[in-house]
């Protein structure tokens, strides 16, 4: 018998055994493909996953993978001048710097509050980072592993029935009896609806492709983000990388094969320009749909990622979304586990992270509402538009977007608690990040005996007491009173 059992090998899947491989738990990740998938999908990471990663030692490997792919970036805007500049009215060029976009509206970092503390914390990385999900997903694997992870590829789960005590899980490769199963597997998930769980939305307005191909003609087509008549398109920022979305509902057949003659006539219809694709690399079709589990948790089955949720890829949301659910259920259920949690500590994953995933499907609703075609629509993106080019509205949009907004409704009134835990530089010369690499909570400024097994001290000159949890939250701060750790870490092992 196992503890867990991860149903997928993507980011979320990959993230959440680690966590909770460094929990002490068995995990079992059953992933259906045998590698990698290729498919292009997410490419930036907000500054939740960034410090989540950085918190668990994973920096070195994350920047190398930043410059890779930024490195990429600049040798496709070396061919492509106008992406790189605007001429304002005194004739001065003015360089341009990428921080994201809202509907596709460019968010340009100069435009941003330098003196905004939020993005100022942001992580050593900055608040986001330009990493493709395959790369991370390569950085996730090889932690996994080197934590001793029982990755087996190539397996499919085919069904299961929960008992009192423990999830019969059925698979390709047979049968396997775990204390709980987690369904990571993605916006179609098998796990979500064999368990029943509850799954309301929207419907989709758009079928959009986002493909890397062998183009020609493109030279109609700008670098960035642009509304047409039909639709939005982006084109880079890589050679072959294109995006359309075009209004219409959901496509007849999801399941079949993108062809080169549907995407080349989708790129067409929405942007205007005779491309010719001479070839496919990569593509994904999806739409809008929104969806969002009513609970994250049905008995011993859990839910995190797109499983628990789908909607747009716009504003790259989805990804941070389920390493965050990742990074919340992992010390939760290793916990539960291992026998030290407290009363309601894994039913708070769902109340923590359900209120954050409602808001991106909200924030992803907006964004198709300002790409509509229609007069209205577009009279409504100007005005965003004109906002998003002044300080105050970039640096709302690019701090929602970063999420360094994020953080939980704690019992407390320290303006700290809830809130991620700023990366202070600690007594012995360390980073409070450095810390939390072991996965354990850390005691800041203060003492408790009996949680050896659970918990790190530390000592910070001129910072409150605090109490980080193992995903970085502060659950607990006090300039005065010291902390009953009960409600988060259990009662006490005797000491010896």
């Amino acid at each position: 018998m196992v503890d867990v059992v991860v149903a997928g090998a993507g980011p979320v899947g990959l993230m959440l055994a680690c966590e909770l491989a460094l929990g002490g738990v068995k995990v079992v990740v059953l992933e259906r493909r045998e590698d990698i998938d290729q498919t292009i999908k997410a490419g930036s990471l907000n500054a939740p996953t960034i410090e989540a990663l950085e918190r668990r030692g994973l920096t070195p490997a994350l920047r190398e993978a930043a410059e890779t792919t930024m490195a990429a970036f600049a040798a496709f805007q070396k061919t492509q001048p106008s992406f790189q500049q605007t001429q304002p009215p005194n004739g001065a060029p003015k360089q341009r710097k990428f921080a994201g976009h809202f509907g596709g509206i460019m968010l340009d970092a100069g435009d941003l509050d330098p003196a905004d503390e939020r993005l100022a914390a942001a992580g050593r990385l900055g608040a986001t980072a330009i990493v493709s999900q395959q790369q991370l997903e390569a950085i996730l694997q090889a932690r996994a592993l080197e934590l001793g992870v029982d990755l087996r590829r190539g397996v499919a789960i085919t069904g299961f029935a929960e008992e009192a005590d423990a999830v019969v899980v059925r698979t390709s490769g047979g049968t396997l009896r775990a204390g709980w199963l987690v369904g990571c597997d993605g916006g179609r998930s098998l796990v979500r609806k064999l368990a029943g769980f509850e799954f309301p939305g929207t419907e989709p307005e758009i079928t959009a492709y986002q493909a890397l191909a062998d183009l020609e003609g493109t030279s109609g087509l700008r670098p960035g983000w642009h509304a047409t008549d039909a639709g939005v398109y982006s084109f880079g920022p890589v050679p072959g990388r294109v995006l359309v979305a075009e209004f219409g509902g959901r496509p007849s057949d999801r399941d079949a094969p993108v062809t080169e003659a549907e995407l080349q006539g989708a790129i067409r219809r929405v942007t205007g320009v005779d491309v010719e694709v001479k070839g496919i690399r990569t593509v994904t079709r999806f739409t809008d749909n929104a969806r969002q589990a009513t609970t994250y948790r049905k008995g011993r089955v859990l839910l995190a990622g797109d499983a628990a949720h789908v909607h747009s890829p716009f504003g790259g949301q989805g990804l941070n979304l389920g390493i965050g659910d990742a990074m919340n259920l992992g010390w939760k259920l290793a916990a539960t586990v291992r026998g030290w949690a407290p009363a309601g500590l894994l039913d708070s994953y769902t109340a923590e992270r359900h209120p954050i995933g409602a808001w991106v499907l909200d924030w992803t609703r907006a964004q198709i509402a300002i790409m509509r075609p229609d007069r209205h629509a577009r009279a409504l993106r100007q005005v965003l538009a004109d906002l998003a080019g002044t300080t105050d509205g970039a640096t709302y949009l690019v701090t929602r977007l970063s999420g360094v907004w994020q953080g939980y409704d704690l019992p407390g009134d320290h303006p700290l608690t809830g809130r991620p835990a700023p990366d202070l530089e600690l007594s012995d010369g360390t980073r409070l990040a450095d810390r939390l690499h072991g996965g354990k909570a850390l005691l800041l400024n203060a003492k408790a005996d009996g949680y050896e097994d659970r918990l790190t001290h530390a000592i910070a000159e001129g910072a409150p007491r605090m109490l980080v949890r193992p995903d970085g939250y502060v659950a607990w701060a006090s300039d005065t009173q010291d902390a009953d750790l009960a409600p988060w870490l259990g009662r006490p092992t005797c000491s010896r």
